[in-house]
């Protein structure tokens, strides 16, 4: 069936229950969970293809979708002021699974207290306790352990930690003065510990592995990919369809109950605009009928930064020689035999959660270890064994935009972060390269130690580290906010994920996140789709009983605490005002709570 169209046909897509544009982590999630009921019909555009491939499901391939345009949108930012108009390289995932499909299967919560700011920048009812639950119905986790989902959808496993450089970091940590942490993903998220990564039997664990598949199976989730959407229908103020092509071809499919936007941090803001919701006057500047002013739609943009601290190994237990073409030939034939060895892994199995600077409440600074010295995207390759680690800070202060380059569903947004703006930015990144050098100076590292590879021993001053981090600093590819839910007039969306001002229409995905979590964003990105799905079904799991929220007792007058001791869930209301206070409204001075 065709319908009349502006000089061409539209292709009538008939009518569904729901829709839900984006098959990417949360996407995945929402049509599962909605499809558990069989009488609903669920439609899923995913403007990609398949995720079918060698190089997606092989963990330590993990740079190779990276840079393939197959499954990369292969998005730049705009020239970054802060960076001296550096353009900083930003991959988005394209195909089913989204950029689950691309990412670095670093599995991390993020600390608990990052959802009690959340509730107290306005996202009522996301505190830990009741987010807890949904990490546990996600989760099957390898061995279990306390607080922890044993029979999820998503496989979590931690690597085999064979490399002594992995414990000898860890031991670094401790030695420097930090706690230890059994696992991160616990109690306790601060301190240095084991990593784990969404990987099961040796394969990558996707949200299109994970939960699209089967919803796909059970026959009332239909996918469509290479559905490149234009727009969301709304009339009266209510979402009604979606308007899509295929391969050229213009389509329609009417919604009966809502259309779900989650595309992602970048897409999501970028169809809401297309569809006449955003603000007003860039709306009017590009011809789009303005149907809803929302000035608050793809602002609030933020993500993580990281750098590399490298150092090279003295010892020849490195994966350099791994990244030779017979290297990695042997890795890949005995993982496509046996699915194990080093191409099981994504290689990043310890790591850390460290605060800046006393007055911090919880960490800001995330570390991701790495016996290896190479960029994350894989194009720079150190000539010799070496080690290093990813660290970055979790909250910056700076916010950038998303914003439409023309009408027309073709192109790609413009995206600036306003990277390194905010002053707070410069003082914690010195503080990573500092603290880092600290911790690799330690009696644990001193038997692989040799020279510094980057910055380099001669970066000190504070003006040569400010060079370093302006030419070297790299987005961790955690985009998100541009949504922001809350309850405020400038909030995009409702708590629930409903978009203000329009009915039948939600976004899930992490552009609701009004504040990034201090740790990789896919495994918070899941969980806020597992509770939003239950809660356009009218339910929620109960709160959690045991939810604790861990903090040093000193952090207002230290920055390192070998012990994490108190429990603040007592006293929700003085740790919100807490905080609040050290994370951009002035530093809390105060000695304790």
């Amino acid at each position: 069936m065709t319908l009349a169209g502006a000089g061409d046909t539209v292709r009538d897509e008939g009518s569904y229950d729901y829709i839900v544009i984006g098959a990417g982590s949360a996407g995945c999630v929402v049509a599962n969970r909605l499809g558990e009921d069989p009488a609903l019909r669920i439609l899923v555009l995913e403007a990609g293809g398949s995720d079918r491939a060698t190089i997606v499901a092989m963990p330590s391939a993990l740079s190779i979708p990276m840079n393939t345009p197959r499954f990369n949108w292969g998005m730049t930012t705009e020239p970054e002021p802060g960076l001296d108009g550096r353009v900083v390289n930003l991959p988005r995932g394209k195909g089913l699974g989204g950029s689950s499909s691309i990412n670095g299967m670093c599995w991390v919560r993020g600390n608990p207290m990052d959802y009690e700011l959340w509730e107290a920048l306005g996202a009522q009812g996301w505190r830990w306790s009741n987010v807890l639950p949904y990490f546990q119905r996600l989760e099957a986790v390898a061995g279990g352990g306390p607080l922890r989902g044993t029979s999820g959808p998503i496989q979590v496993t931690r690597g085999n930690e064979k490399n002594p450089l992995y414990q000898a970091f860890v031991q670094a940590g401790a030695q420097a003065g930090y706690a230890l942490t059994p696992n991160m993903n616990q109690r306790q998220h601060e301190g240095f510990g084991p990593m784990e990564m969404n990987v099961g039997d040796g394969r990558r664990c996707s949200a299109a592995v994970a939960y699209l598949r089967p919803a796909m199976a059970r026959g009332n989730v239909r996918v469509v990919t290479g559905a490149l959407v234009d727009k969301i229908q709304i009339a009266q103020r209510c979402a009604v369809g979606v308007q899509f092509s295929v391969n050229g071809q213009r389509c329609f499919a009417r919604a009966l109950q809502e259309v779900i936007l989650s595309a992602g941090s970048i897409m999501s803001p970028a169809i809401l605009k297309r569809s006449g919701v955003g603000p007003e006057q860039e709306l009017r500047d590009l011809g789009i009928e303005v149907l809803h002013h929302s000035p608050g739609v793809g602002e609030n943009l933020m993500d993580h930064l990281e750098l590399y601290i490298q150092q090279e190994c003295t010892q020849p237990i490195t994966l350099y020689p791994a990244m030779s073409l017979l290297g990695k030939a042997k890795i890949g034939a005995q993982w496509l035999l046996t699915h194990r060895g080093l191409g099981a892994t994504n290689h990043f199995e310890s790591g850390g959660h460290i605060r800046s600077r006393a007055g911090i409440v919880y960490p800001d600074i995330q570390y991701h270890f790495l016996p290896l010295a190479i960029s994350y995207d894989g194009k720079s390759l150190a000539s010799g064994h070496g080690y290093q680690v990813h660290v970055g800070t979790k909250r910056s202060k700076s916010r950038g935009w998303v914003r439409l380059s023309d009408a027309r569903p073709q192109s790609l947004p413009r995206v600036r972060f306003n990277y390194m703006t905010h002053a707070d930015d410069w003082l914690e990144f010195r503080a990573c390269i500092g603290l880092t050098r600290e911790i690799f100076a330690q009696p644990a590292m001193a038997p692989y130690r040799g020279r510094e590879l980057a910055p380099g021993a001669d970066a000190t001053s504070e003006l040569a580290l400010d060079a370093f981090i302006k030419r070297k600093v790299e987005s961790a590819y955690h985009p998100c906010g541009t949504c922001r839910m809350g309850t405020d007039r400038d909030a995009v969306t409702h708590p629930d994920g409903r978009v203000r001002g329009i009915e039948r229409l939600r976004v899930v995905d992490a552009s609701v996140m009004p504040q990034a979590t201090a740790g990789d964003l896919n495994a918070p990105t899941l969980a806020l789709a597992e509770r939003m799905a239950d809660l356009m079904r009218g339910r929620h799991l109960p709160e959690a009983q045991d939810a604790p929220l861990l903090a040093a007792s000193h952090w207002a007058s230290a920055q390192r605490s070998s012990t994490i001791l108190r429990d603040y869930a007592s006293d929700r209301a003085g740790l919100r005002e807490a905080l609040l206070a050290s994370n951009g409204r002035g530093y809390w001075l105060a000695t304790d709570l």
